[in-house]
């Protein structure tokens, strides 16, 4: 089964967990996203499975849909080379994941290259596929397909984070043959899941997989929650051979550092303790991603830029990338007005730290060539 750079990817996305709260009434008319009354939402796939949002058919429909204050003509657009670290592609076609019957509307549309290049406009991108948390005997051909892809001409896909189970007996084999190509970069495996119990990454099974990692040449992404970035740090302390990339800013939720919000899902300042001591690690960096989708509707940067900064300032200039967590973005924001934001935040940094961000730093880290 190949794939084309103009079709959409045969893979899929993250798996959401069944809605334990229903959604707000939503009318499209009204364009915006709309959070549950359950705000003690500790897990990113669940929150991604309680957002409600009406059923669109493409992205641009979806662009117009989300709760963003500014017209796109207000949109302060970088002009350089932006490497995007966190791309997601799935169909809906093929091979559907069973998680999706119950996720949220917006995630249930085919968000394939076509679409990508659609949301990008001009934006000069280029992208690092993120797996999407598929079956386990599917992440062979997940990483097969998504290798195809970035072997096509003119591919704006240039390398890829594959999923696996780095406790599993055979997470050596599997690398033999799922994580062969050079275009794959490292492995993920979502930590957040309601079935993934605190400390799991600290087991002595996954050390070992985590380990195997670092002996090919091969990173970890860290997508945890965020009461759990203290286990993070002891596990990237614990496996000094491995280099780790911190996903979604620790799933920090913009919303908890508001001073007008009375039930955070998490608490800010152990989030940044957390953040402090996975900065002082040198073997991990922070993927500046994620923190959009769960902004509130009429959000501005202003409201993105605590964390943004927090982790800018813990990481320092030469250890953070940029990644659009595209389509997941769309329950918060179109992707352009997500880089508008970020790009506005980052305006007072000096240009070459800027560029760093944007792309330097993911050129060298991922081993782009």
């Amino acid at each position: 089964m190949g794939i084309l750079v103009d079709r959409p990817i045969q893979t899929w996305f993250m798996k959401s967990h069944r809605k334990r709260a229903s959604p707000m009434n939503f009318s499209p008319l009204h364009a915006s996203v709309r959070h549950t009354n359950n705000r003690h939402l500790n897990n990113r796939r669940e929150f991604l499975g309680q957002v409600a949002i009406g059923a669109m058919g493409t992205s641009l429909a979806l662009n117009a849909a989300v709760g963003f204050a500014h017209q796109p003509a207000e949109l302060n657009l970088p002009t350089e080379l932006i490497i995007d670290t966190h791309q997601h592609l799935w169909s809906m076609q093929q091979m559907t994941p069973p998680w999706l019957s119950e996720a949220n509307d917006v995630l249930k549309h085919e968000y394939g290259v076509a679409q990508y290049r659609q949301a990008i406009g001009k934006l000069n991108m280029r992208a690092i596929y993120m797996e999407v948390d598929v079956a386990p005997a599917d992440h062979v051909a997940e990483a097969k397909q998504i290798v195809e892809l970035i072997d096509q001409p003119q591919s704006m896909t240039q390398a890829a984070v594959i999923g696996g189970r780095p406790s599993d007996n055979g997470f050596g084999g599997y690398l033999d043959t799922a994580a062969s190509s050079p275009h794959v970069k490292g492995v993920r495996q979502v930590l957040h899941g309601e079935q993934t119990p605190p400390g799991y990454c600290l087991q002595g099974d996954f050390i070992r997989g985590i380990r195997e990692l670092g002996k090919r040449g091969l990173m970890y992404d860290i997508c945890i929650r965020p009461t759990e970035l203290m286990d993070a740090a002891e596990l990237v302390r614990r496996v000094p051979e491995t280099y780790f990339i911190l996903d979604h800013c620790g799933n920090a939720d913009v919303n908890a550092f508001r001073h007008d919000n009375p039930t955070p899902t998490h608490d800010a300042d152990q989030w940044r303790r957390g953040i402090e001591a996975l900065a002082a690690l040198p073997n991990v960096s922070c993927k500046i991603s994620g923190i959009v989708a769960r902004a509130e509707q009429g959000w501005q940067p202003e409201d993105l830029k605590q964390v943004v900064n927090h982790c800018l300032a813990a990481f320092g200039p030469e250890r953070v990338v940029f990644g659009s967590d595209w389509p997941v973005c769309l329950l918060g924001s179109p992707l352009q007005p997500w880089v508008s934001a970020l790009h506005e935040i980052i305006q007072t940094k000096p240009a070459e730290h800027q560029s760093m961000l944007w792309s330097e730093n993911a050129k060298r880290i991922y081993k782009l060539v």
